[in-house]
């Protein structure tokens, strides 16, 4: 019995050195992007798509959002129009549904996808799929309604529907399953995988910098040329974020997205364009903050991380900048703490509405009417405020905003406090500040001296009447609050210690913490337009607020904190955004 078991443990220890050799006498395989034409404008890969496909159709969340009312104003969306009408093009031109079932079909492990154009969608999609499996999908099954063609030595179909001119074209390549909207790029992969020499995506500029420039490649992996991207009007259209003025300065991107445990991590790079400087203008941080290049090297960058420690554990948001400029510290200040009430109305995007009447369309006393000049004399230019003086002659090297919500001992209102830390080259003015910041909130708080007096606490100054804001110059920091109980834990943690890599952006949300408040919040501010509509049968659109947003909150409500920290490496920009989930 016992010679049995040396002999079995001899026999396998043997078969796993043989395929422990095996495996390492095997060539690699190869990337997919091998296999990509040229003239991609974007190239998404993931390393088992049929696995993210599941857990997506898998997820409360995905049954969650396609019952808000998120979704619901989606659906009704130009977007989403077009989406539904590309794919049903697709399906016109395929011969079948383009539904997820299709796609749970044609999920393999390994898969690229390249888009080629956006507005008329074409693309390339190859999957690592094995050939058995491929050929008891729906689209090999309905391989007799298409035209036969051949590439590199290996048969492919094509169709294409005569009404809307779009083609789709298919094959099976050993283990390889290829799909496409345009015949040409299907035969050029094929042609690559027979070992042709053509161009492919990873001979281009833009790929080699960006992916050189990239760490190891994660679950998903999104490359963007951006030079070609961005002048796109269908870009430019449909692009939320809607920073099309910022893109312009990168010429590609990658992002690669790592799941472990409880975290969703996404690692971008952003190559900047090669720009021609003018050498007797001044540095760019010196002429915008909002510029990526440090003024002094390592200074803004480590001051700007190193504020981060201020922020207090409950605050619901936080974001710190390296080398912000006067403007957007004034603004800063201005908008969170001293007049958030003051400004003008955001611009309407909706048409003018038209007024009926009998046809009228003017006067003849209409042509003494000068239409050359304006109806009003100019208005005077507004004197520069005291405080705007003051932060033009600081230089400020990096600045810090801390937010949070609560509830009245009501629970009926929601509440915002707020705390801005400016962190100067040099110490400031104790009494210079107190000056500007009266001056500046006077005229809308009083007609004279009340309620605009300082008096002391520990460790900070405050108001003496109804507002209670506090400021306290804390050597070269500056810390002002409209909460005192906010600015006492500020002040306590400067005698904390982080050890934080230098960055040019940090900034931080938590989800959990502020959901129910805005929730709440929004529910009050949108309350008159929450009645039901007055003519049954027609489902009223829901509130921006309290209805589209609040709903998308609900179905991320496992997300409990989000971050990003960016950092500036030469020519890159390193963004980290990190993604805390609760199960």
């Amino acid at each position: 019995m016992k010679r049995c078991l040396i002999i079995l443990a001899i026999a396998t220890a043997t078969v796993a050195l043989g395929w422990a050799a095996f495996q390492a006498a095997a060539p690699p395989q190869p990337a997919l992007s091998t296999y990509v034409p040229a003239g991609a404008l974007l190239y998404l890969e993931a390393k088992d798509f049929s696995g993210l496909v599941s857990d997506w159709n898998s997820s409360p969340q995905k049954r969650d959002w396609v019952e808000s009312a998120n979704y619901e104003v989606f659906s009704r969306s130009r977007l989403f129009l077009r989406l539904k009408g590309a794919g049903d093009q697709f399906a016109a031109a395929a011969g079948l549904p383009s539904d997820m079932n299709f796609l749970s079909q044609v999920a393999g492990t390994r898969s690229a996808l390249a888009l080629y154009d956006i507005g008329n969608l074409q693309f390339l999609y190859i999957t690592y799929l094995p050939s058995a499996k491929s050929m008891q999908g729906t689209l090999w099954q309905t391989r007799a309604k298409f035209e036969p063609r051949n590439a590199g030595g290996v048969a492919f179909y094509v169709r294409r529907d005569p009404e809307s001119q779009k083609e789709v074209a298919f094959a099976v390549a050993g283990d390889y399953l290829l799909l496409a909207t345009r015949e040409d790029l299907l035969a050029g992969a094929l042609q690559l995988m027979s070992g042709s020499k053509d161009r492919t995506i990873e001979t281009e500029q833009w790929w080699s910098q960006s992916v050189a420039a990239a760490g190891s490649t994660g679950e998903l992996r999104m490359v963007l040329n951006l030079e070609k991207l961005v002048p796109s009007p269908y870009f430019r259209t449909y692009w939320v974020q809607q920073n099309i003025t910022d893109l312009k300065q990168y010429s590609a991107a990658v992002s690669d997205l790592f799941r472990s445990g409880k975290e969703y991590r996404e690692e971008r790079v952003l190559i900047q364009k090669k720009l021609e400087t003018d050498q007797s203008a001044p540095p760019p941080s010196a002429r915008d903050g909002r510029e990526l290049v440090p003024l002094v090297p390592g200074g803004g960058d480590a001051v700007a991380s190193d504020l981060v420690r201020l922020v207090p554990e409950n605050a619901g948001f936080y974001e710190a900048r390296a080398y912000p400029s006067p403007d957007a510290c004034f603004q800063l200040l201005e908008t969170k703490l001293l007049a958030p009430h003051l400004g003008p109305a955001p611009p309407s995007k909706l048409a003018p509405s038209v007024q009926l009447s009998l046809g009228e369309a003017g006067s003849g006393s209409d042509l003494e009417m000068r239409i050359d000049q304006s109806p009003l004399p100019a208005a005077a230019p507004k004197a520069i405020s005291a405080l705007k003086q003051l932060l033009d002659k600081t230089s400020t090297i990096a600045s810090l905003e801390v937010q949070f919500t609560d509830r009245d001992k009501t629970g009926v209102f929601v509440r915002t406090r707020s705390a801005i830390v400016l962190a100067s080259g040099s110490e400031w003015d104790q009494s210079a500040v107190h000056s500007a910041l009266v001056d500046f909130v006077q005229p809308g708080m009083t007609a004279s001296q009340l309620g605009v007096e300082w008096q002391a606490r520990t460790g900070y100054q405050q108001l003496d009447g109804l507002w209670p804001l506090a400021v306290a110059a804390h050597g070269k920091d500056l810390v002002v609050s409209d909460d005192p109980a906010l600015m006492e834990v500020i002040l306590a943690n400067f005698n904390r210690k982080v050890d934080a890599k230098p960055a040019i952006f940090v900034a931080g949300f938590n989800h959990a913490r502020e959901r129910e408040n805005f929730s709440r919040f929004f529910g009050l501010v949108d309350g008159p337009g929450n009645s039901e509509p007055t003519y049954p049968g027609i489902s009223r659109q829901p509130q921006f607020f309290s209805g589209n947003m609040a709903s998308l909150s609900a179905t991320l409500s496992d997300v409990t904190k989000e971050s990003i920290v960016v950092r500036n490496d030469g020519n890159k920009v390193l963004q980290t955004v990190t993604y805390e989930w609760a199960q």
